[in-house]
């Protein structure tokens, strides 16, 4: 599973299936060092939770809008599909906000762009051209249709699970 940072000390992940498998979770970081993360918050139906580790200075990813993505914009995804470190995929999006079965069995706000999602992949950063965070990764679900958590979802469940501290 791959993490980003979008606050110092505080990971957004996505896939709590993971955290609650395994309540006890280490994030690696790109220098190689490793933490123990403290669980922060967590939202089962928005599949994503934040974390909290012991380190200082940490690079932040810049934000995006999500509310301003169109169909046809250009995304990619980062991530480590099937252990391959620093892998990145390009694609579109398709809709956001969708929630309609076919392409969102969830039924929750969600981007759906035309890429292929991968194992290891999840919880990492769906980004726009510019390079700034649009998106956390979370699925696939067709051929070639991927979903991922829109950026304003994730600000909004930080500042309601952390309040002061998410600023």
């Amino acid at each position: 599973m791959v993490s980003l940072i979008l606050r110092p000390k505080c990971v957004p992940l996505s896939l709590t299936v993971y955290i609650v498998q395994h309540r006890r979770v280490e994030v690696a970081l790109n220098d190689g060092t490793r933490h123990l993360a403290r669980i922060v918050a967590e939202d089962r139906h928005l599949d994503i939770a934040a974390l909290s580790i012991d380190a200082h200075g940490l690079p932040t990813a810049p934000l995006g809008e999500s509310v301003d993505l169109k169909p046809g914009h250009l995304v990619f995804a980062a991530g480590h599909p099937w252990g391959v470190e620093g892998a990145v995929a390009a694609g579109v999006v398709i809709a956001v906000s969708e929630r309609r079965a076919e392409f969102n069995p969830t039924r929750r706000e969600m981007i759906a762009v035309g890429l292929n999602l991968r194992p290891g992949n999840s919880g990492g950063p769906l980004a726009d051209a510019q390079g700034r965070l649009v998106g956390i990764n979370t699925m696939l679900t067709g051929p070639s249709v991927g979903l991922a958590v829109p950026v304003h979802v994730v600000k909004r469940f930080l500042k309601n699970a952390l309040g002061s501290r998410a600023a």
